[in-house]
């Protein structure tokens, strides 16, 4: 996760756009009303957007060349920008993928075009939007994505760095290898070896393809001024309040899937099989900070659906059966239960001179710090028991978990009588000469409540914590900027497989990367180059198993648990199937204003 420091200053960003949406073929507007549990988006720049907060927003306005089925389980792809998925061959040592464009397809009209309206996309446009990783302009924010895979790519990078240090312009008309035009509408792309997971990269929301026209005409204003092919552009954005979008006038419409499960059609979420989306007008996104807002405004049926906060779960479900209690099912209100690809922990920077490092002593006190917290503790006061709690970096559901979630070495606590024998050996018996620790967490719902949490259990093995509590644009600055020693955030894979987890440790990929923690280990960077080549096998699980023992003996970070999200869905909201693994969603949503409490 990472997040770039928003340049253009107002709180209130209001846009004169080129055109509105029409209403709805109903003749009425349709406007969804939806929460997003943050203070917003940092950036609607995918380049340099990481969080899900900035993948949410900025999904609604740009496309990638492929997306997940909305409705298929277990996840798979389909093209998007792409006429059909890529073909894809081997050729010696190399990986190529032969893609073609979808003929048609046009960015939103916007005043950085020639008469405000938006031209068709090409194979050009692609490459820039790629290309933009490389520029130095944006701190390489999301480079760790593409780094060491396109033929000729972080060559391309070093000499646009060289030019730039020598005070010239990034080109972007500068050839890449890997990077082949055949024409307009097709292209091929070039890996320097086979990497497997490269078709899930392309559905990645950094990956969206944006417009030259538009980046060189908002310059940093563009992280504010989305100009994409999606279904809909942006009308008003209020900091740390609400967003507002609408439907894109010049969006070419794509139809609802006729794909999907046998439990899906209970729910009608079949119904609406081949009809052209987006079916709504406008969308009003409410940000909250805090939870309990979120839940009273669900409640009074101001918003379409809600995330169940922990702390209102018992009040809405059965604690035993997780059923919904009769109250909220006389209203017609739905449940759903979806469980996460997550990663919750603290981790810590490795190379702060006092928590990091790889002496034995400096794992003594990680290993400490990992054996005093109480996970479920937190699982009970937070979460309602509903966590699974593991040992690791790869969460349940994908190959690499440990069995039962107890890998072979496990500093699953609270084990407070060996947590004080190693910070003893550490060198700090009963926390005795050991610095206050800073410790940086977001505002964000419950967070500084478990912070709290958090210190009094560390309080019980003498180490003291100061906690830090900032916004959450502001926590990713301070991690990517290694200035965060202890941290504390969740890791939502982007895509289903642990290779994407395992990232996260690559050397590489150091901040402002995703490897948050700074850890190195040259025999772990060389397992991680190897399983990119790997197909799905048996043998691959065995080297993730082995690599996820290397950083337990390590110790980076303090976790792990897994969340399930609880879902209540208003009878109104249409083809709504919750997931937390892609975020594009919000096109097939639709309503029926019938059933809307008066």
């Amino acid at each position: 996760m990472k997040l770039s420091t928003l340049l253009l200053g107002p709180a209130l960003l209001a846009l004169t756009l080129p055109g509105t949406a029409a209403p709805s073929a109903q003749g009425k507007e349709k406007v969804l009303n939806l929460p997003m549990r943050s203070a917003g988006p940092g950036s609607l720049d995918p380049v340099t957007g990481s969080t899900v907060y900035d993948n949410r927003a900025a999904s609604m306005f740009y496309e990638t060349l492929v997306q997940y089925k909305y409705l298929k389980r277990p996840l798979e792809l389909e093209p998007l920008l792409l006429a059909e998925m890529p073909e894809v061959t081997l050729d010696g040592e190399e990986m190529r993928l032969k893609c073609t464009l979808k003929k048609g397809v046009r960015f939103q009209d916007d005043p950085c075009f020639p008469g405000g309206k938006g031209r068709e996309l090409v194979t050009d446009d692609v490459f820039y939007s790629w290309k933009r990783f490389a520029d130095k302009e944006y701190e390489y924010e999301s480079w760790w994505i593409l780094k060491d895979t396109i033929k000729g790519f972080d060559e391309y990078k070093d000499e646009q760095t060289a030019r730039v240090d020598e005070g010239k312009e990034h080109d972007y008309d500068a050839p890449v290898e890997g990077l082949v035009k055949i024409d307009d509408h097709n292209f091929e792309i070039i890996l320097k070896r086979p990497i497997y997971a490269f078709q899930w990269k392309l559905a990645q929301f950094q990956l969206s393809v944006v417009p030259r026209e538009a980046v060189e005409t908002y310059g940093t204003g563009f992280a504010r001024h989305p100009v994409g092919t999606g279904p809909f552009i942006l009308e008003q954005w209020t900091d740390k309040k609400d967003m507002t979008v609408l439907r894109s006038p010049s969006f070419r419409g794509e139809r609802y899937p006729s794909e999907h499960m046998p439990e899906d059609e209970e729910l009608g979420l079949h119904l609406a099989a081949g009809k052209t989306i987006p079916f709504v007008d406008r969308i009003e996104i409410t940000f909250f900070v805090l939870e309990n807002p979120m839940w009273l405004e669900f409640k009074s049926g101001k918003l379409d659906y809600t995330q169940v906060p922990a702390e209102n779960q018992l009040e809405a479900f059965h604690k035993r059966s997780r059923k919904l209690k009769k109250e909220f099912k006389e209203k017609g209100i739905v449940s759903h239960a979806t469980p996460l690809l997550d990663f919750i922990f603290r981790g810590f920077n490795m190379e702060d001179e006092l928590l990091g490092g790889y002496t034995d002593e400096k794992r003594w006190l990680r290993q400490a710090m990992h054996l005093a917290i109480d996970l479920e503790e937190f699982n009970d006061v937070f979460y309602t028991g509903t966590n699974i709690i593991y040992d690791g970096v790869i969460p349940p559901g994908l190959a690499g978990y440990p069995e039962d979630g107890k890998a072979e070495i496990s500093w699953i606590g609270p084990d407070l009588e060996r947590a004080k024998e190693l910070l003893a050996k550490a060198g700090y018996p009963n926390g005795e000469g050991l610095p206050v620790i800073d410790y940086y967490v977001s505002a964000s719902g419950n967070i500084p409540e478990q912070a709290e949490l958090f210190k009094r259990q560390m309080g019980k093995i003498g180490i003291e914590l100061n906690v830090r509590i900032l916004t959450f644009p502001q926590l990713i600055d301070a991690v990517n900027k290694k200035k965060a020693p202890l941290f504390g955030f969740a890791w939502s894979s982007d895509y289903p497989d642990g290779e994407n987890n395992l990232a996260l440790l690559y050397g590489p990929n150091e901040a402002p990367g995703a490897n948050h923690f700074n850890y190195k280990n040259d025999r772990f960077d060389e397992l991680y180059r190897k399983i990119q080549t790997m197909p799905d096998t048996p043998k691959r699980t065995e080297i993730y198993e082995e690599m996820q023992l290397m950083a337990l003996r390590d110790v980076p970070y303090i976790g792990s648990m897994a969340r399930t999200r609880f879902y209540l869905i208003n009878p109104w909201l249409k083809n709504f199937k919750p997931t937390e693994d892609f975020y594009n969603w919000v096109k097939y949503m639709d309503l029926d204003e019938t059933k809307r409490t008066p």
